[in-house]
């Protein structure tokens, strides 16, 4: 447990097109071994952590469904691009000597196993890292949605919604100079002011079981350490 904030165990949501750095398409692998050099760190200060990986560096599902493939098969797809992003950080979170568990909601039994919430409790108090892909396992439910399923399953303390922008503003702040940053939100102004920051489904679940939820800028070296150490860092969602 973090000493200065009382963290025993947090959820990490990253999106797949956090993944791609300055490339089209896939993995960098220089933001994958920067994320995995901060992971470690959060596990190096005793605080147990879980991770749900998103796939929209190679395969989205709402997307595919709009270039004609049915949405149930583009959400499969979906499933299976989370699967293959989930292998690449648990490579680099173990080179970075991370022991690292993948943890599937569909069963893909010869490279990861199937995702089992007792079994990844014992993990992550082994001070194994948990990596849940597969989203939940069903279409029509995002990233987003299963983050906060997990975060809720595990009984963490905090979800961490990794994104591209440090926190919650008013309006879109690359639109808008005149957008403010909120240090501190509530679920239903989320809701109701459609900040669209996560989908709603994701965040009426964490209004729901009381999941604090922090937004911040994982591309900003060392963010997610700042968090733990309980510096007031992007937007806290409550």
């Amino acid at each position: 447990m973090n000493e200065t904030t009382g963290y025993k165990r947090v959820l990490l949501k990253i999106s797949g097109e956090a993944l791609l750095g300055e490339l089209d398409y896939g993995i960098d692998p220089k933001v994958s071994s920067r994320i995995a050099r901060e992971v470690a760190e959060v596990v190096d200060a005793g605080v147990q952590i879980g991770i749900v990986i998103g796939g929209g560096n190679i395969f989205r599902g709402k997307g595919l469904a709009a270039s004609g493939i049915d949405r149930i098969t583009g959400d499969h797809m979906g499933m299976l691009a989370t699967v293959m992003n989930a292998l690449g950080l648990q490579d680099a979170l173990e080179r970075a000597g991370v022991t690292t568990r993948v943890m599937s909601a569909i069963s893909v039994r010869e490279v990861c196993e199937d995702y089992i919430r007792r079994r990844a409790v014992r993990h992550l108090q082994k001070g194994r890292a948990v990596i849940f892909a597969a989203g939940t396992g069903n279409p029509f439910f995002t990233t987003d949605t299963a983050a906060s399923l997990r975060a809720i399953e595990i009984g963490a303390d905090l979800m961490i919604k990794a994104t591209k922008v440090d926190g919650i503003y008013s309006a879109d702040p690359v639109k808008d100079a005149d957008a403010t940053r909120y240090d501190h939100i509530s679920y239903d102004e989320v809701i109701e002011q459609k900040l669209e920051v996560m989908d709603t489904n994701a965040i009426v679940l964490c209004r729901d079981q009381s999941m604090p939820i922090r937004i911040v800028n994982l591309s900003h070296a060392g963010e997610l350490g700042r968090v733990i150490q309980g510096e007031n860092v992007g937007t806290l969602v409550s």
